[in-house]
């Protein structure tokens, strides 16, 4: 079995022509206008992709993957991915049973 791995556009990046005023991006100093710019894109590469299947192992996730995750799995349901399984396996026991389940359903 051949495992690939692909970085997945889960959100476009965009312009913001507008002023937004915040705080600079080393927490110092005043608020500076930090609008008008390209705002970047918000992509996803999972641990692991098969034919019909993706595993994203996390331990412990960070406080930014959990909205990540929602954002793949919309993705996923909306695109062509719609006979595509995902695992989020967390120890090494979950980890062991993700792989009987891909072996043998």
């Amino acid at each position: 079995m051949e495992l690939t791995k692909r970085t997945f556009d889960i959100f476009p990046g965009f312009e913001f022509k507008n002023k937004s005023y915040e705080r600079q991006a080393n927490g110092k100093g005043s608020m500076v206008d930090r609008g008008n710019k390209k705002i970047l894109g918000i992509k996803y590469t999972p641990d692991f992709e098969g034919k019909d299947f993706i595993i994203e192992c996390k331990g412990r996730p960070n406080d930014t993957f959990p909205l990540r995750w929602k954002m793949f799995k919309k993705l996923i349901s909306s695109n062509k991915f719609t006979k595509c399984t995902l695992y989020k396996p967390q120890n090494q026991k979950e980890c062991d049973d993700v792989v009987n389940l891909i072996k043998y359903g």
